[in-house]
């Protein structure tokens, strides 16, 4: 079976070609209530992902359950099947293709599911427009849907992005617990300080137990770890915004713009008319990095 038409591109380690499968999607399949499809031996690269009801897809001894939300990658050479929903019926996408080129074929270390809403990345969206493609008059979707559904393999293929647990680095329980009350207090957005008392009282700790745990990991006792995320929170203000630094200021957390300008200059080196005036690129650098700081802002949203 040859592909439809080809898209070559620079992926992850080379350049690679996508092929669509003539005839074999991207299209949708609908299936009564205990559907079954297998065992078959798969000659082609196959993305199915769920729109509606569930399955499982079995492999070997493996056994993946699909719902919405999941996209499942098949792989030359499978023998698998798939048992649909017993008791709804299912609707399902699909697209058959090939995938040739330096560092891409073969792939027997390719994951075989993602999840479609849990990262932050195009997986999902790029589903939906292959689906809106395919469903256009040929022949001049084609080639952008052989374009999109490279770009799919790609995103499918890359690694997740580390989670907040991760990137945190194990950060100790009661840092964590006391960035809730952080996370409580900064809620409107305004990231204004937080006593040490109610840091502690958080975390379920002393408060000589509490800056231990922050001095222990971050070189930083609360109060002082809390102030740079404040001021960190400044830079996107200084450079995209019209905001007076008075406004910045409170929004900051600090009483007027006197107190913040004198913290930021501590901190960072140059004034904050200073830092506004600079492009990012020249910018003294962020004082979350150095001590780790950064792994604490996936904890204190502001939305």
């Amino acid at each position: 079976m040859t592909a439809d038409v080809a898209v070559t591109g620079s992926g992850l380690s080379g350049g690679f070609e996508v092929g669509l499968v003539p005839r074999l999607g991207p299209a949708v399949a609908d299936y009564p209530p205990g559907s079954t499809f297998g065992p078959r031996e798969a000659r082609t690269h196959e993305f199915v992902w769920l729109l509606s009801g569930s399955a499982t897809w079995l492999w070997d001894d493996l056994r993946v359950p699909l719902t919405p939300g999941t996209l499942l990658l098949v792989r030359p050479g499978m023998r698998d099947s798939f048992h649909w929903d017993p008791r709804r019926p299912t609707r399902h996408a699909y697209v058959h293709f090939t995938v040739s080129g330096e560092g891409l074929a073969g792939g027997t270390a390719w994951p075989i599911v993602r999840d479609l809403g849990g990262r932050p990345d195009p997986m999902g969206a790029l589903c939906q427009y292959l689906l809106w493609l395919g469903a256009s008059c040929p022949p001049r979707w084609r080639e952008q849907a052989a374009e999109t559904l490279r770009l799919l393999v790609l995103t499918f293929l890359a690694p997740p992005p580390p989670s907040a647990a991760d990137a945190s680095g194990e950060l100790p329980g009661p840092v964590v617990a006391a960035m809730s009350a952080v996370r409580s207090a900064w809620s409107d957005g305004v990231a204004r300080p937080v006593g040490l008392d109610r840091l502690a009282s958080a975390a379920g700790v002393s408060v000589s137990t509490l800056c231990r745990a922050f001095r222990r990991r971050f070189g930083l006792g609360p109060v002082a770890a809390l102030e740079r995320l404040r001021l960190a929170r400044a830079e996107p203000l200084l450079w995209m915004s019209n905001l007076s630094l008075h406004a910045i200021a409170v929004q900051c957390g600090f009483a007027d713009a006197y107190h913040f300008s004198r913290r930021f200059r501590a901190v960072y080196g140059v004034a904050p008319s200073a830092f506004r005036a600079t492009p990012p690129q020249a910018a003294p650098p962020s004082p979350l990095i150095a001590p780790g700081l950064a792994a604490l802002e996936p904890l204190t949203p502001s939305s």
